[in-house]
This record gives C-alpha cells, sequence and structure tokens, in this order.
C-alpha cells in the first residue's frame, strides 16, 4: 500500500475495525443469518496541499471517511455474497469512483469463523489505472 508521501502529494484515510453484520459465506448456517465482520479501509489519496502546504480547511477538498464508511455498509448489507474477497472488491471498486484516490487496500474479517482463531479474512489492494 501506498504510504503518506508528501513528495508524491499522497496522504492516508482509512477506517479501521468498522464492525458490521454480514451474509456472508459458503456454508449454509452463513446463508441463514448474519454474522459480524470487521472491515479495514486505507486509501491513498491525493494532497494538493503537499509537501510543505495547509490546504483550505474545507471539506470538498478531501475524500470525507464517511462517503468510505457508507459505501462499505452498502456492500455489506447488499445480500448474500459467497467470498469475503468479492466483499473487498466491491468496497475498493466504490472507493476508486473519487477520482482523487490513487489506490486502496481493504480487509475484511470474519472473527466469529472459527473458535479457536482470532480471526480469518482476506486483505486485497486496488490502484487505479
Amino acid at each position: 500500500m501506498t504510504a503518506p508521501d508528501a513528495g508524491r502529494r499522497l496522504r492516508l484515510v482509512f477506517v479501521r475495525g468498522l464492525a458490521l453484520q454480514a451474509r456472508l459465506g459458503i456454508y449454509p448456517h452463513e446463508k441463514a443469518q448474519p454474522q459480524r465482520v470487521i472491515i479495514g479501509v486505507e486509501l491513498a489519496v491525493e494532497d494538493e496541499a503537499a509537501p510543505a502546504g495547509v490546504g483550505p480547511d474545507e471539506l470538498r477538498r478531501v475524500v470525507n471517511y464517511e462517503s468510505v464508511v457508507r459505501a462499505a455498509r452498502t456492500a455489506a448489507e447488499d445480500g448474500h455474497t459467497l467470498l469475503v474477497e468479492t466483499l473487498a472488491e466491491r468496497i475498493a471498486v466504490a472507493a476508486l469512483a473519487d477520482r482523487r484516490v490513487v489506490s486502496v487496500r481493504v480487509t475484511v474479517e470474519k472473527p466469529d469463523a472459527f473458535t479457536d482463531a482470532a480471526t480469518v479474512g482476506v486483505t486485497i489492494e486496488r490502484v487505479r489505472n
């Protein structure tokens, strides 16, 4: 993932530990009822004030993390999804809809999948062409 980088005019916008209920999985018990998922999203975003400036204190100049949370909620609540990979990819595509997003990394975890594991899941990364 691209880290914040003033020289490349990038900032990092993130959402960590977003706990949602989702119909997610391949097994009958996963299809029968929603389960808890934990979502993390990191966006490398163009930063026009970098490397040394301060941009206007206006919401319109930044990627609003509230919109990232809404997109993740929508993807998680949109019917049944078989694969955590698919859910992560849907969230990534939604984030890339904002032209200022250069790349996105999405993690989807299923903390209740196994009693003897803290969590399982996937992390994917997508970049703008």
